[in-house]
């Protein structure tokens, strides 16, 4: 699946220089992309969930944070690239330092999934497992997972817009805006280090706590600089809502030989997640809108913060289902 995941994301990045109409890039970007992606990060974040069992939470914040290294660095040669060789070579130049990327990765993680492979399982695996339906921890960790990602998204959408229609500012600070809520590699390494401490659950509970508080604070920020601000912190908070989960899950699953299983399960529902908050927030921010630039921006606030809210409380209630089905009270 590695191998499978890394040739689409290189292949599609590929298609996409040479697409010239709305359909190609439907297909080479949100279909050929997306689903090497997917591939990618299932597999990745079991294998190494499965290869330490201590520091699980930092070795999964550490090895999630290229993501948003690889944000500033795909921007950055973007930006220096575009006006020198076009939009066709520099899209073909970011797929081959992917491709450079990808491939490094995939060596080092079939090493890693030798070193930990039992010579005694000979069990072939299988991607569905009807005894995960019947278990309460993987329906409460999965609808937890599920409201955290319907509103993690929205404000990554939104925030550029109503810095530029309800504040005045330039497309340019926008996107740097944007850039600045999106490096979230504090909050992915820095709170799986509090989890080491703490306990991956409380540490979960936090960030999903504040980032929806911040979200809801949007509302005052009227000003440039307070959403420079709140969009930094919200960015930095929330990026610990990528690592902790999977490092939560290997508590919800009793058995380490299902975990990519059930966790490739878990995923797969949560994922309808993150497709219906945007059109959700956006469907809500059109009522009694007069065009699409007059948005109802408190709704797409509130939403994106009640869901998260609620995603933590249910991180609360897993919590005590943990400590009294399986009397794990050293959720560590």
């Amino acid at each position: 699946m590695i191998l499978i995941g890394s040739l689409l994301g290189v292949l599609g990045m590929m298609m996409l220089s040479l697409g010239k109409q709305c359909f190609a890039i439907f297909l080479s970007q949100g279909l050929c992309i997306d689903l090497g992606f997917g591939l990618l990060y299932v597999p990745r974040i079991a294998l190494v969930s499965r290869s330490f069992t201590t520091r699980r939470a930092v070795t999964l914040g550490v090895s999630t944070s290229g993501a948003p290294a690889g944000g500033i660095i795909y921007t950055c040669m973007f930006n220096q690239l575009i006006a020198k060789l076009g939009l066709p070579w520099t899209v073909r130049c970011m797929g081959f330092v992917m491709l450079t990327l990808f491939s490094a990765a995939a060596v080092l993680l079939f090493v890693l999934e030798k070193e930990n492979r039992n010579p005694d399982e000979t069990q072939r695996r299988t991607l569905l497992d009807i005894q995960a339906f019947k278990d309460r921890l993987f329906w409460r960790f999965t609808v937890a997972n599920f409201f955290l990602d319907l509103g993690y998204l929205t404000p990554f959408y939104y925030i550029p817009t109503y810095a530029e229609t309800e504040l005045g500012t330039s497309s340019t600070m926008a996107s740097n805006i944007l850039r600045s809520q999106a490096c979230s590699m504090v909050g992915r390494v820095m709170l799986t280090v509090f989890a080491r401490y703490y306990g991956s659950i409380f540490s979960l509970i936090v960030p999903g706590t504040l980032s929806g508080m911040l979200c809801i604070t949007w509302i005052s920020a009227n000003s440039l600089a307070k959403l420079i601000l709140s969009a930094s912190f919200c960015g930095d908070i929330s990026g610990a809502l990528i690592p902790l989960p999977p490092s939560v899950f290997s508590y919800v699953c009793p058995d380490p030989k299902r975990l990519g299983t059930w966790l490739g399960m878990s995923q797969s529902l949560t994922s309808f997640a993150t497709l219906l908050g945007p059109p959700i927030a956006d469907a809500l921010a059109s009522i009694d809108s007069h065009s699409s630039v007059d948005l109802n921006y408190l709704s797409i606030q509130l939403l994106s913060g009640i869901t998260m809210c609620f995603g933590a409380s249910q991180i609360i209630g897993l919590w005590y289902l943990l400590c009294t089905k399986r009397d794990r009270t050293s959720l560590s």
